[in-house]
């Protein structure tokens, strides 16, 4: 246990060495924000899982985290898409939930923002060429913002839901 300790001592903090990675630019088009100018001041926003791996999702969770607290900013999740601003769709769309993706899209009050979450939603990632796939999310239901990344962090995340409601700052 001494040693542990001797060693640490010698070391000292290995965490936190590493360089920031460049912020790439955000993937949100001025329709996207034209759109999304009514939700400036909060954001409701209904996930959809259509047969990811779970991995986005447990990003967009974290960010309701002390960490990244969303609600600051006004971003929350709502339990009904009748109730939600926006939609966003993670992993790519199964032949088991393509129609209840449509029935969602169109339950969704309009003006609605359609976000795609993730490599799989963009372009099938992983998935592409599987039986059980029937395409990306843009193939069922028209898309306005894609967020790129397996999975993409929930600062990156953050990032581009601030912007689309025009806000600059985030976490």
């Amino acid at each position: 246990m001494f040693r542990i300790i001797k060693k640490s001592l010698r070391i000292g903090v290995v965490t936190g060495r590493y360089q920031k990675a460049e912020q790439p630019e955000l993937p949100v088009t001025p329709e996207a924000q034209d759109k999304a100018r009514p939700f400036k001041r909060s954001l409701a926003i209904r996930e959809v899982d259509t047969g990811s791996c779970n991995a986005c999702e447990m990003e967009m969770s974290a960010l309701l985290n002390p960490v990244y607290d969303a609600d600051r900013f006004g971003i929350h999740i709502a339990a009904s898409p009748r109730h939600a601003d926006a939609l966003v769709v993670t992993g790519p769309v199964t032949v088991n939930l393509e129609r209840a993706l449509k029935d969602v899209h169109k339950q969704t009050p309009d003006p609605k923002i359609v976000i795609a979450l993730g490599d799989c939603a963009i372009n099938c990632g992983i998935f592409k060429g599987s039986y059980a796939v029937t395409g990306p999310v843009e193939r069922h239901i028209p898309v306005d913002v894609r967020i790129p990344g397996c999975p993409p962090r929930p600062a990156e995340i953050l990032a581009v839901l601030s912007e689309l409601q025009g806000k600059n700052k985030t976490a």
